[in-house]
């Protein structure tokens, strides 16, 4: 095979964080060469690089056997290299074809946009993605899923020789992600080279050739992705054995009720749903997306209005309008897009840690006692183990997994008793999927009342006492976690669209 690309000996700096050092990589044409490690181990940062977002500091990158060193998107594209970034960066307000081919639109006479060529060239990528989306449909209107297709796509109007994938799996499902290997799959026959970065161990061995292992900033080796256990990559990426001890299912008949909800409707999205978590439960949501999982967990927040439905904490009905109310009555909720619903990213860790509680800091003069702020953080970064060189650094310069932590934290330090996790380890690696695991059993552990959402079903069925499946908006059953649930028992309920009374009645 030709090599495409071949990084020796790459440094990246910033201040106070050595991201790069002696970092290295090689990709082959028609190869997909997974990029694994934990977050912070510079595998997004590398790829920066590659790309011309970040200036290496020292090495060498040889693109076709020529150093090169692209100092822009815009020369690394002209060089062959496309990256589909793990957070999409389309512009919500303009169509399909519009973001695209933004920059290169097609022209008529006078300079006039060629509308009609564009969307005919938009419509042919489609096609060639066996994507069905109407070029002129406005991407705001679509879901998570097409969005990312509409980023692929626009990487692949480049004729790129040379494709970054950070994480392009994490917002679809299994068909979507099968239309995607199909893209994958055939891409690689055309000779694409491909970069492939995921934390999903599973994906390897379906869509990997080669797999090279990074931690802590630097390179740590390169192995054959269907030869090698996947235990063994594990290893190379945390230095150490991850295990996880068998679920304890406990029982939970006699155990006080921390929340329960009663025929809650919004539209279509939330139909007749109902359900009791108790203390010290895990109680899983499962369901394809678009069930309504998430729905819920923002209704039961405050975060949007619910048409009908009853909400009892403690045994106490609670008139939930707005997040604020949801904090009063000790609920906490982790948002899947933490950046945008959990996290004021241009601010510091101290900030992000300290706002739901601002009035734990403040004097009766309306004073804040930053120095009270600096010290609660400071020991929640040592108790979450995360990784920054100061509680004063900017929450963007972290890694994914980090960023969770402290969405984590700063509910941890408001003391909530129930806690919504939304995907809670969407995009982050399996050391980091590890911590957050022992941090929920810590919470159940403490008496405190978790409901996840997550669709993993390995994750759900891991962590769950109870899981509760969604189809179409509504409840379609609630079976046991531990061994006791296979993922058929799952995917069963998560697609019965047969919902009758028995189904999306009260479910204890």
């Amino acid at each position: 095979m030709d090599k495409i690309v071949e990084m020796i000996g790459v440094d990246k700096g910033f201040p106070g964080v050595q991201a790069l050092k002696d970092a290295r990589l090689e990709l082959y044409k028609g190869e997909v060469h997974a990029l694994m490690g934990e977050n912070g181990a510079g595998k997004s940062t590398l790829m920066k690089v590659l790309s011309g977002i970040y200036k290496k500091d020292a090495g060498e990158i040889l693109i076709r056997g020529k150093p090169e060193e692209p100092v822009g998107p815009r020369e690394a594209q002209a060089l062959g290299i496309g990256i589909i970034h793990q957070e999409l960066s389309l512009m919500m307000d303009l169509s399909a074809a519009q973001n695209i081919f933004i920059g290169r639109e097609p022209r008529l006479s006078f300079g006039r946009i060629d509308d009609a060529e564009m969307n005919r060239k938009a419509a042919t990528l489609f096609s060639s993605m066996h994507l069905d989306l109407d070029p002129q449909t406005v991407v705001g209107d679509l879901t998570i899923a097409k969005q990312q297709m509409i980023e692929i796509s626009k990487a692949l109007s480049f004729n790129s020789e040379v494709l970054i994938m950070d994480e392009p799996t994490a917002a679809l499902n299994d068909a979507e992600i099968a239309d995607l290997f199909n893209i994958i799959n055939k891409l690689k026959a055309n000779g694409v080279g491909i970069v492939y970065i995921s934390h999903k161990m599973d994906e390897l061995k379906r869509i990997a050739d080669r797999v090279t292992v990074m931690r802590d900033g630097q390179y740590v080796g390169t192995v054959d992705a269907k030869e090698t256990p996947v235990d063994q990559i594990i290893a190379m990426m945390v230095g150490r054995k991850v295990q996880h001890d068998p679920l304890v299912v406990p029982e939970i008949s006699d155990v006080p009720v921390a929340l329960e909800v009663r025929g809650l409707n919004r539209g279509k999205e939330i139909r007749d749903v109902s359900f009791k978590l108790h203390r010290g439960e895990v109680l899983g949501f499962a369901g394809l997306m678009g069930a309504g999982r998430t729905e819920v967990a923002r209704a039961i927040f405050g975060a949007d209005p619910l048409d009908a439905g009853e909400v009892f904490v403690g045994g106490e009905k609670r008139h939930i309008t707005s997040p604020h109310d949801a904090v009063k009555a000790g609920i906490g909720y982790l948002s899947e897009d933490r950046k945008r619903y959990g996290l004021a990213i241009t601010m510091d860790v101290a900030a992000n840690t300290a706002m739901p509680n601002l009035e734990n800091f403040t004097s009766q003069l309306g004073v804040l006692n930053e120095s009270e702020i600096d010290t609660a953080t400071q020991e929640m970064v040592d108790k979450l183990n995360i990784r920054t060189p100061s509680i004063h650094q900017e929450v963007r310069l972290l890694s994914g997994g980090n960023q969770q932590k402290i969405v984590v934290g700063k509910w941890l330090l408001r003391d909530c008793d129930i806690f919504i996790f939304d995907e809670p380890t969407r995009g982050i690696d399996v050391g980091a999927k590890a911590e957050i695991y022992r941090l929920i059993e810590d919470l159940t552990a403490r008496g405190k009342a978790v409901i996840m959402i997550s669709s993993e079903l390995p994750e759900v069925m891991r962590l769950s006492h109870r899981i509760l499946v969604m189809c179409e908006g509504r409840v379609t059953g609630i079976l046991p976690g531990g061994e006791g649930t296979t993922q058929e028992d799952i995917m069963t309920l998560a697609t019965q669209r047969d919902t009758n009374q028995q189904n999306a009645g009260y479910i204890q």
